[in-house]
């Protein structure tokens, strides 16, 4: 049988057009909603718990302050290679429950229907004081001004003394958009004139139907695609070395990725915390930098 080559080309044209027809499909679809069960958001709360109970211990026994100061003298050596280089050192963190001095009780927490991000970063701002990090940090309403696309909108809703409630319009775009509604409390602890310590919790997540129209709806909390449905940093501040260290540690809560839709729903769960992360610190470093080098032109 003879088939000419025009009529295989014309058959690949149509096969190329019905799959950019199902790939348009596929990523225009739905992804449908779910809600954080009572046993999901207690198992995040259990961890949360073991996080902030090694970190007090941590304290307690006077251990370094710093994370990159408590690594290995090879890998802390390199950390802070990479810190003076500009760089965001990160890396993936998981607190396991148990007996600290027993290894063979400590066991990961299981999260039944979610997923934990637990990550932990650090950068290095030469020239910057911890007075100037912390005006910056705590200059809430003016966040949206540093942190875009990522911060859409930020507010300062109420200050008493070191305690802060905020609220911030979160975006993100990776192969699904997602707007979020949040609002977070922030507690600051000045240790003494070279360190500081603060703490957030997001009070509320709601989910944003069609931002920035006139059919803009805010999803049930708890009632989304699950995106982001709990956030919890940890924040240590030191001055020293010609500058001051910020280091963030983040623990957030999404849905499990749904059976058959990993391709789609994968990337963005398993990436965005850490990118996120790594994006935050990093504009936290430049936004600083070009506030101490204004104050010093002056």
């Amino acid at each position: 049988m003879t088939v000419s080559m025009g009529h295989m080309a014309g058959k690949a044209g149509t096969a190329r057009v019905l799959l950019a027809l199902l790939l348009s499909l596929l990523l225009t679809a739905p992804i449908t909603a779910t809600d954080l069960e009572p046993q999901t958001l207690a198992a995040f709360d259990h961890y949360v718990q073991v996080t902030e109970s090694q970190i007090d211990s941590a304290s307690a026994k006077r251990e370094p302050f710093l994370w990159v100061d408590r690594l290995p003298e090879d890998r802390r050596a390199e950390a802070l290679a990479q810190l003076r280089a500009a760089q965001v050192v990160i890396v993936r963190l998981n607190s396991l429950a148990g007996d600290a001095s027993d290894s063979e009780d400590r066991k990961p927490v299981s999260i039944p229907g979610g997923l934990i991000h637990h990550w932990i970063g650090t950068v290095f701002i030469p020239g910057a004081s911890l007075a100037q990090t912390l005006a910056f940090e705590e200059d809430y309403a003016h966040h949206e001004q540093y942190f875009r696309p990522d911060v859409v909108r930020s507010k300062l809703l109420r200050q008493d003394g070191q305690d802060f409630l905020i609220e911030l319009r979160l975006y993100k775009k990776k192969v699904i958009t997602t707007v979020l509604d949040t609002e977070h409390e922030v507690h600051y602890t000045i240790l003494d004139s070279t360190r500081a310590t603060s703490r957030s919790q997001t009070t509320r997540i709601q989910e944003v139907d069609n931002a920035g129209t006139a059919n803009e709806r805010l999803e049930p909390v708890g009632h989304d695609r699950g995106f982001l449905w709990r956030m919890n940093s940890y924040w240590r501040f030191e001055q020293k070395d010609g500058g001051t260290y910020v280091e963030c540690q983040s623990i957030s809560l999404t849905r499990d990725i749904p059976a058959g839709l990993g391709w789609m729903v994968g990337p963005y769960v398993n990436s965005v915390p850490r990118e996120s992360l790594t994006f935050t610190l990093a504009t936290t470093r430049s936004a600083i930098l070009s506030r101490v080098s204004r104050h010093a032109a002056q």
